[in-house]
């Protein structure tokens, strides 16, 4: 097969795969190389109608690809909203993700949330627009700790961080007594990701001290 035509064959694979992805910086990704080589192939041996389609979806792509990375830290776009621990949309969006929860969460359950008394635990949906894009509930232990008992971010946007506006931006934890956090020691390992939100490894487990919690 002439090395044209395979090049050909590799952004129509880049484009159909990049359909299956489920984040959302994955998808655009794949679909811009996808696309770029699409169009390049389809330039040089002359079928315009699909190269300028294809450069048009490629030009579509880097556009997105500018603004949800330049978005992905803006805490303009993210919004913190605390709920109820019995909240019923809260259920709801546990429920709808909760065998992805348990891959990261084993010992995580819906039902303890729900019923724990106010002030032992704490709950906050991160929303993009009207979408909910990460979930965080915390647990009080009792002098002024409290445990991280689910960080959890939807798959479309699990190449993002989206917890770390709770943790850093949204003045979440003002009023709650809680002066430090420590995540669940069976959650699965983010070093990389709770180093970048303030966390660190003390005594073997992650803490981060909320100074401005009153």
């Amino acid at each position: 097969m002439p090395v044209l035509e395979i090049i050909g064959w590799v952004g129509s694979a880049l484009v159909v795969v990049s359909l299956m992805q489920a984040r959302v910086l994955r998808f655009r990704w794949m679909n811009f190389a996808g696309s770029v080589i699409a169009a390049a192939y389809n330039a040089v041996v002359g079928i315009w109608p699909f190269a300028v389609m294809n450069a048009v979806i490629a030009v579509i792509d880097a556009y997105w690809l500018w603004r949800l990375t330049r978005e992905r830290h803006d805490a303009e776009v993210y919004q913190v909203v605390p709920v109820g621990a019995g909240d019923d949309y809260l259920r709801h969006v546990l429920g709808v993700h909760a065998a992805d929860i348990a891959r990261y969460y084993p010992s995580f359950a819906v039902d303890a949330v729900a019923a724990a008394p106010d002030g032992e635990r704490w709950a906050y949906l991160v929303l993009r627009g009207d979408e909910t894009v990460g979930v965080v509930v915390v647990r009080g232990t009792g002098d002024g700790l409290g445990e991280v008992v689910l960080d959890y971010v939807t798959p479309r946007f699990r190449d993002f961080t989206p917890g770390e506006f709770v943790y850093r931006r949204s003045g979440a934890f003002a009023g709650t007594g809680l002066r430090a956090l420590v995540v669940a020691p069976d959650a699965r390992d983010t070093g990389d990701y709770l180093e970048r939100v303030g966390f660190r490894q003390v005594d073997g487990r992650w803490r981060r001290e909320l100074a401005a919690a009153a």
